[in-house]
């Protein structure tokens, strides 16, 4: 026979520890999935603000988001509500936190009166600080050096 002996290997031992790096790839592909789909989740209704250089992000951690539109249309955040029924629910809101910040977006195309309708309706029900939502306003093109200014 051969010079070695006949015996047999016990061959590869089941692993008892956990692999971690599957478990890993997999949180992080659905971090950036929720990274990229989160800001586009965030507003469904469609209004177009007005433009201010003024305009800052408020840091108030609690608020109401009220909206209207062109055509006179009220929402409470995502929801669309008649007259009366908004204003039961911004006076709920009122009861709750008195010092509650109310976030208004408003399209430009609607008329001020029907923003100061809706300003009227807010404060009706007892909340006074009102913040106005506006994007901020693209920067001005720069003089061209070699091209005269008009007066």
């Amino acid at each position: 026979m051969a010079f070695g002996r006949l015996e047999r290997s016990a061959g590869a031992q089941p692993m008892s520890d956990i692999n971690m790096t599957p478990l890993i790839d997999v949180m992080l592909v659905l971090l950036v999935i929720f990274m990229i789909t989160a800001p586009l989740m965030s507003s469904s209704l469609k209004l177009e603000l007005p433009r201010s250089d003024a305009a800052q992000p408020s840091d108030t951690p609690k608020f109401i988001a009220v909206a209207i539109t062109p055509e006179g249309e009220l929402f409470l955040g995502e929801e669309k509500l008649d007259a009366s029924a908004f204003d039961e629910r911004i006076a709920e809101a009122a009861h709750r936190s008195p010092d509650i910040e109310v976030q208004l977006r408003a399209d430009k195309r609607t008329p001020y009166g029907q923003v100061a309708e809706l300003i009227g309706r807010v404060q009706k029900a007892g909340l006074n600080r009102i913040a106005f939502v506006t994007e901020a306003a693209q920067a001005a093109p720069e003089a061209d050096p070699g091209r005269p200014s008009r007066p």
